[in-house]
């Protein structure tokens, strides 16, 4: 025979991945257990401080072994709970704490006596009562020297101790408008500023607060020597060729930041700590400590996609990525993709025109870096490839090698030049071309931007020139492009930017049906003009195919708008396209579009959702009403 026992039901939720309340110790002969329960407030973050701060919130797991240990629990909670309510501003706010009613403030006798008459029979109710009374709001900030001198507006702007209405006089607003003090003075060379003191006053009457803040500057230094550690396997020259500050250079935490930056950009890097040093040399600079650590040297990776437009694909590669111990880099790449499973608008037109190919299309590339040549600021670059370009409008098969010197001015400023060359054969609906190119490139580039994937002020630009002479090469042309980028943070916290792109391009020297297809300019796409067909906007050939153009001119505009830290919406604006003759003919129909973005900023980046809406669609320009664009990054 069996029998139950009728009990209370019980939700199931294993490692508390709910979130739900753990069940509370049963009553007991040997302890006092007890429920406590917070009321008062409903604004969450104040809830939790108090949670957070709260003994008999904390240890409600752990019960006392009598009254009087749950009363010492209480008084404990008075003060410490009256100053979380102090933290968020309300310095009128009172602590209530009672146990099975009795006030934990009276005599001592009463509490201990109600908590007692619960023992082995049930859990002691325990209530905090919170009044929060007024809130109070920052009304004034004074910062003085330790001479009670005020500083003047070229060193303290006032925008630095300006009061916006309504701010809460919270203590992490104080603490944070006190750094915000001292980083003004560190960015004006005073590397040991500090704040020695801070004197709030309350007027209770009109529920506000002033602070002065008392600040020491110290002494304005420079840059000091730099010492460099913690990578035996990777030569220090080329550490040391990517510090580009200078003993004496002007102290600033962004040139110390930069020193972190440039460093983490050597492959064989890992992780970088840049130190300060504790106090100044003998020359008055500040001395730097950079501590490294190695990546493992060998990389392996492999990667699956699916596009509607390019079809399905395969990527694998391998890298070294420190390989005679100077920091060079080795890599292979391979990449196979198959066109006839994607959205292949032109199949039908490729076929007709002539244009065969089975949709297989792929890259083979090696490439070797080795910075810091005798450990100066060049770096080499080589390249050797074979591929097989497969588009929807062209087919290219192709090879080449190419080697180059480039020099960093700085961190944010190079230039180089090489020699490349290329053979190949390039079929369209223009025809076939065979080509042998034989030039000298030259770019130069500059960004001084944030952050590579989700940038929120500075500039990128890059320009470059290729000259392919026509007596070593067939055709011979010359090819020039340009990219700018910038962006503008509206705010301090960056939450508004405004984002700008422009885009050049110009091929010449030989007519558009002489050129090879891989050198001329195709416009439309997520990363050109969005809503538009990937590589279709331009001139159109035979059999509507597009034939790409001799120039291309397209530029973009968004506004970049965080409604949360992690949701961010982005209305945007493209306009472009590639033209026939060498130089942009404004006569010719440039396409426009609008579109919003959604963005999840994420550790690594945010996550982007475009939707565009082309406004100038055209017959045959397989263009749809509305376009969705997904990746990693921002668009530009």
């Amino acid at each position: 025979m069996l029998v139950t026992v009728p009990g209370p039901a019980r939700a199931f939720d294993l490692f508390n991945l709910f979130g739900n309340e753990p069940e509370p110790p049963a009553p007991s002969p040997t302890a006092l257990p007890y429920t406590v329960r917070i009321t008062g407030t409903e604004d969450s973050d104040v809830l939790r401080a108090l949670q957070d701060t709260s003994t008999l919130y904390r240890l409600r797991q752990e019960p006392p072994p009598d009254g009087d240990g749950l009363l010492r629990r209480a008084e404990a909670d008075r003060v410490k709970l009256a100053d979380v309510l102090s933290g968020f501003g309300y310095y009128q706010g009172t602590i209530a704490i009672r146990i099975d009613g009795v006030p934990a403030t009276g005599p001592a006798a009463s509490a201990v006596r109600a908590a007692e008459a619960w023992r082995d029979r049930g859990l002691v109710p325990t209530r905090i009562a919170v009044d929060l009374g007024p809130l109070y709001h920052l009304r004034r900030i004074v910062v003085r020297d330790p001479a009670g001198r005020p500083f003047s507006d070229a060193v303290l702007p006032v925008r630095i101790t300006r009061v916006d209405e309504d701010v809460p006089a919270r203590s992490a607003t104080v603490l944070a408008r006190e750094a915000q003090i001292v980083d003004q003075f560190r960015s004006r060379g005073h590397p040991f500023a500090k704040a020695v003191a801070r004197d709030p006053v309350v007027d209770d009457a009109a529920h506000v607060m002033d602070v002065t803040f008392t600040i020491e500057p110290g002494p304005a230094a420079g840059l000091g020597a730099v010492a460099v550690s913690g990578a035996p396997g990777i030569d220090p020259a080329t550490i040391r060729s990517f510090i580009y500050a200078e003993p004496g250079d002007p102290y600033a935490p962004q040139a110390v930041a930069a020193i972190r930056r440039s460093v983490a950009r050597i492959e064989g890097i890992g992780g970088v700590r840049v130190r300060e040093g504790t106090a100044l040399d003998a020359d008055g600079n500040l001395p730097l400590f950079v501590e490294v650590s190695e990546r493992e040297r060998n990389l392996v990776g492999v990667s699956a996609r699916y596009s509607t437009v390019d079809g399905p694909g395969v990527r694998a590669y391998y890298a070294n990525r420190n390989l005679f111990g100077g920091g060079e880099t080795f890599r292979i790449d391979a990449d196979l993709y198959y066109l006839g499973l994607g959205n292949d608008p032109f199949a039908t037109q490729r076929r007709i025109a002539g244009i065969g190919t089975n949709g297989l299309g792929g890259r083979l590339s090696a490439t070797y870096v080795q910075p810091a040549l005798w450990g100066s600021r060049n770096d080499l670059l080589a390249n050797v490839f074979v591929t097989r370009e497969v588009q929807q409008s062209y087919l290219v098969d192709g090879g080449g090698a190419s080697a180059a010197i480039r020099h960093r001015f700085s961190d944010t400023f190079s230039a180089q030049i090489g020699l490349d060359a290329q053979v190949g054969r390039s079929k369209d609906a223009l025809g076939t071309v065979k080509y042998r190119l034989i030039g000298t490139p030259a770019s130069v580039t500059y960004d001084s931007t944030d952050s590579l994937l989700d940038p929120t002020r500075g500039v990128r630009a890059i320009a470059s020139l290729a000259v392919y002479p026509g007596a070593i090469s067939s055709p011979g042309i010359v090819v020039a492009k340009a990219q700018g980028s910038t962006y503008y943070a509206l705010d301090d916290e960056s939450r508004y930017i405004l984002a700008g792109r422009i885009g050049f391009g110009s091929v010449s020297g030989a007519p558009l049906g002489d050129i090879p297809d891989n050198f001329r300019f195709f416009a439309g796409g997520g990363g050109s003009v969005r809503g538009y067909p990937y590589r279709t906007l331009g001139p159109i050939g035979p059999f509507n195919l597009p034939i790409g153009g001799r120039s291309l001119l397209e530029a973009s505009l968004e506004a970049r708008i965080k409604v949360t830290d992690t949701i961010g919406v982005v209305p945007f604006f493209d306009a472009g396209t590639a033209f026939a003759s060498a130089v942009p003919d404004f006569e010719e129909k440039i396409r426009k579009s609008v579109g919003i973005g959604l963005r999840y900023y994420t550790g690594i980046g945010p996550i982007r959702a475009d939707l565009a809406f082309p406004l100038d669609p055209y017959k045959g320009g397989h263009v749809r009403p509305a376009v969705l664009y997904l990746s990693l990054g921002q668009a530009f």
